[in-house]
Parts: C-alpha cells; structure tokens; sequence
C-alpha cells in the first residue's frame, strides 16, 4: 500500500497500513490523541467539544417588542478523556509539570476512527477536531489490574482556548 501525506498545520501526518500496525494497541479505542504531532494515547470517550458565545441583553427604550442580543465573548467547556490507555508518560509529565507551575499549551488532535473499504477498522486522519492552546487541569487514575503492560489512565481533563473541526483535511 502506497504511504499518503496529509497536512495539518505544517506537520505532515503519513498514512498507510505500515503505519497503523503500531496503533493496535489503540484498535479498541474509538479516539486517538496526538499531541503535537506525537501519538500519545487512545481513549474510548470524549466531551467537552463545545463553544458558548454569551449575550448581552439590552432594552432599548419605547422598544416592547423584543430586546436586542448582542454577542459578547465566547467561552469552551474543558475536554474531558476517558477511559484511556497509554503507552507513554507524555500526558502524565505534562500534567505534573502544569502541577508544579510550568504550565506549556499544547496544540492536541483527537482523531476519530472509522472503518475503512475492507470493513476493518482505521484511523480517520482527515475526520479530528484540535484543540488549541491546551493544559490539562485534572487527571484520574484507573483502577489498578496486574493484566498487561500498557499504562491506563481513566480520566484526564484539558482547558483549552478553542476549538477546530477538520474534515477531509480543510478547517470548518
């Protein structure tokens, strides 16, 4: 199978059956997040995609028919992945380092699966949403089990300035 290069913000992502061997340890999760450009761990949940713009009312006077709505700042709920498995420290580090003071945003991708011509599952690179100018401000741990070496992790939540929706490779 031929490698095919998409581009996203500069980076240039390869795609092929090559590549996606290295990503089963992720098969059973329906999300993937790459943090600048890096694969770090695949979750099986998602929310917190979501953007608020707030209004102000105001009453103009001899106007009883309604009140204008005018926009003011738009604000976005926290990411929140769950029920996650890793097979780096990347996010954890990162965690601790926004613990002790050394807060870095990060640009982060989470990247959808779908099921490709074969009807096997793949990884759909021009389907994911980043996340821009991001920190995580929580992180839950799972419940410890002896089975496997991949490290879980439950829950972490991610502040972050905004929102982007690619699909087909083109900002919406």
């Amino acid at each position: 199978m031929k490698t095919k290069l998409i581009d996203l913000d500069g980076m240039h992502l390869p795609i092929s059956s090559r590549n996606l061997t290295r990503l089963d340890p992720f098969l059973s999760h329906k999300f993937l997040v790459m943090i600048e450009g890096l694969l770090v761990a695949g979750f099986s949940e998602v929310s917190g995609l979501q953007a608020e713009t707030e209004v102000e009312e105001v009453r103009e006077g001899g106007v009883n028919d309604y009140v204008y709505k005018l926009p003011k700042g738009t604000k976005y709920q926290n990411l929140t992945l769950k029920k996650g498995m890793t097979i780096s420290n990347d996010l954890w580090d990162w965690h601790r380092n926004v613990v002790a003071g050394k807060i870095k945003r990060k640009t982060i991708y989470v990247i959808l699966h779908k099921t490709n011509e074969e009807g096997q599952l793949d990884w759909d690179y021009g389907n994911m949403y980043q996340i821009v100018e991001a920190f995580p401000v929580k992180w839950s741990g799972p419940d410890l089990r002896s089975e496997g070496n991949a490290v879980a992790l439950e829950t972490i939540e991610i502040a972050h300035h905004g929102i982007k929706k690619y699909r087909g490779g083109i900002v919406h």
